[in-house]
């Protein structure tokens, strides 16, 4: 229902707009764009992502649209369509990722409304276009593929622009924003619940307000980052609920280029405490994750890339001595470039503990503290 409301507000508020900018304008402004994906994992141990990988899974299909238009110098609208399957997870319904109207007056100011793209870290607010990474999978602490369109965006508004700080100092990109999101119903976290017993027909919300600022130094292909953000969680169902009070989570990161070379890491923290009753029973699930990776990539002809990261995970709240409470992962990965339009991806991930990605129903006999993935991946964007 949430998303339907969140298709008409975009139709009712900008499609008029969009129409009559058709038969004022040519179409030189409308841009076009899209991606679709298909992917393979195999795992050595466990069942990762709800798909059946210890049997080889082709489980894992991606693919989105979307079209934007200039209304004029300053105003842009647009939107995004997604659907996917990733094991039990996804479907055929398609889920808008993003419709809104930007406002840019200059290069300090600019102004976004609708379902807002969230800036958070290095790739929050683009991991949704698998073609500009390397990776297969993006460092699941971070960047969890299996809640990717809960922390995608958000319903509300934001605000953005560049501050020029002297040819010597560089300049600040800063983003502000405010609004509410939505736990999607499915996805990984509504899907954990569901596991323990409780099944939502509406998705849980909250309010969230954060920003993002980015120092582009004065060091060619340098740039350090801070993004903050506060977050909660509210929600019913039939048998049970689900809160979680309001927390503060943040992310500080910085990424190296140059050449063909390239090097990022990033640091998030995420202190939090989940109260869900069902029935009779009422649980407290202590968070305070600490997530954090270094990653680094080389071009090595026009078409091949190859790189590799290690991040690591881990719920400081519980006994990190535990397998479930953290996870180790050491990546290989490599891409290649047929053309503009298709690639490839290969992945090999070296997995030490079960913190993340595992899920119960998939994994009823229990799980294994290592395993090793191979994930590989084709793709086609224009």
């Amino acid at each position: 229902m949430l998303r339907r409301k969140v298709v008409f507000i975009f139709i009712l508020i900008f499609v008029p707009i969009f129409s009559g900018s058709l038969s004022a304008q040519d179409l030189s402004g409308i841009q076009l764009h899209g991606f679709v994906t298909q992917g393979f994992m195999f795992s050595t141990h466990n069942n990762y992502l709800t798909m059946q990988t210890s049997s080889g899974s082709l489980q894992w299909t991606d693919g989105a649209f979307s079209i934007s238009d200039s209304i004029n110098d300053n105003l842009r609208v647009g939107v995004q369509v997604h659907m996917f399957q990733l094991g039990q997870l996804g479907g055929p319904n398609l889920h808008v990722d993003w419709a809104s109207g930007d406002y840019r007056l200059n290069d300090y100011f600019g102004f976004r409304a609708g379902k807002v793209k969230t800036v958070m870290g290095l790739f929050n607010d683009s991991q949704d276009i698998d073609a500009l990474f390397l990776w297969t999978l993006l460092p699941q602490g971070s960047y969890p593929i299996d809640n990717e369109g809960f922390f995608l965006s958000h319903i509300g508004g934001e605000v953005y622009g560049y501050l020029p700080l002297g040819k010597r100092a560089g300049r600040l990109r800063y983003d502000g924003y405010a609004g509410y999101s939505y736990l999607p119903l499915d996805e990984g976290y509504i899907k954990q619940i569901e596991d323990a017993g409780l099944i939502f027909t509406n998705a849980p919300t909250g309010k969230t307000y954060g920003g993002d600022l980015r120092w582009e130094t004065p060091l060619k292909g340098l740039l350090v980052g801070y993004s903050p953000m506060v977050l909660g969680l509210n929600g019913s169902a039939p048998g049970g609920n689900l809160n979680v009070p309001t927390f503060y989570m943040s992310a500080s990161y910085a990424q190296f280029t140059r050449g063909k070379f390239y090097l990022a890491t990033e640091y998030d923290k995420a202190p939090y405490s989940e109260f869900l009753t069902i029935g009779q029973q009422q649980m407290f699930i202590p968070q305070d994750m600490h997530d954090w990776y270094l990653m680094a990539s080389y071009r090595l002809t026009k078409r091949l890339q190859v790189g590799s990261y290690y991040s690591y995970s881990v719920n400081a709240a519980l006994d990190t001595s535990q397998p479930a409470n953290y996870s180790k992962d050491f990546v290989l990965s490599e891409r290649y470039d047929f053309n503009s339009y298709f690639y490839a991806k290969i992945e090999d991930h070296f997995l030490h503990g079960t913190g993340q990605g595992y899920y119960q129903s998939t994994n009823p006999n229990g799980l294994a503290t290592n395993s090793n993935i191979l994930t590989a991946k084709i793709g086609f964007s224009f």
